[in-house]
């Protein structure tokens, strides 16, 4: 039975996160709502008109009789089935705190232009979005991405992994942060990356991954756009520091 993925049509946001880790383990999913009739379903099983378990917000992956929610909760799932996790369990919640750390950072990255409310639009929120973007390049990124960076430097040379020896959800889900942080803050984001080479490096190196590769040029993949996570706004971005 494949799985079956609920994330919102048309961005890649929190759902890649665990496209990624499907798509390179290579397995049977079904992204629900790109398929007829699939928002409807996602929007009922939100409003609780199936099951028991009624999740608060996308994404949610369904696994036969299992429904599981939140992105790292999903890859925690996710990992020992697709051999994407450690094996031991030390490993297994080292690899779930960093995912954690990434949905922390995630949420940052999305509050910078939204700072007042969701609810809000973008331009209603223009000035405070200026403000938090100041003190998000200055302190936040460069505080993230250098915790990361340091984590990636506890392996040798050769091939670098954000946990162990091997491949995991963490690496897939750091390649693509740093995608939409390259998209949202281009000036910044070229600033800042002499600072974390090895995290660069791992972007590269999943790049070519074959079925990730594949998968980024398939119409699979979504692009960032303006209605996501990742937002490009030229005014909120600058070189950091």
């Amino acid at each position: 039975m494949a799985y079956e993925l609920f994330y919102w049509d048309g961005i890649p946001g929190r759902g890649e996160f665990v496209r990624l880790a499907l798509e390179h383990a290579g397995a049977d999913y079904i992204d629900v709502a790109r398929t007829d009739g699939g928002m409807a379903r996602m929007m009922a099983m939100m409003k609780g008109r199936t099951g028991t378990f009624t999740p608060f917000a996308p994404p949610f992956l369904r696994d036969g009789d299992i429904v599981v929610s939140h992105v790292a909760n999903i890859l925690l799932y996710l990992g020992g089935r697709l051999g994407l996790a450690p094996k031991d369990e030390a490993g297994r919640f080292e690899a779930n705190g960093l995912q954690l750390t990434i949905t922390d950072f995630v949420g940052e990255i999305h509050d910078v232009h939204h700072p007042i409310g969701v609810s809000l639009y973008y331009h209603e929120q223009r000035d405070e979005a200026r403000r938090r973007a100041e003190n998000f390049l200055d302190e936040r990124l460069p505080k993230f991405l250098g915790y990361f960076e340091k984590q990636l430097s506890r392996n040798g040379g050769g091939q670098i992994h954000a946990v162990g020896d091997a491949l995991t959800y963490v690496d897939l889900s750091l390649f693509h942060l740093l995608e939409g942080l390259r998209y949202a803050f281009p000036k910044a984001m070229q600033a800042a990356e002499p600072d974390c080479p090895l995290l660069v490096a791992l972007n590269a190196q999943v790049r070519e991954l074959p079925r990730i590769k594949a998968y980024l040029a398939s119409k699979r993949r979504l692009a960032f756009n303006e209605e996501g996570i990742f937002r490009h706004y030229p005014e909120l971005d600058r070189p950091s520091g």
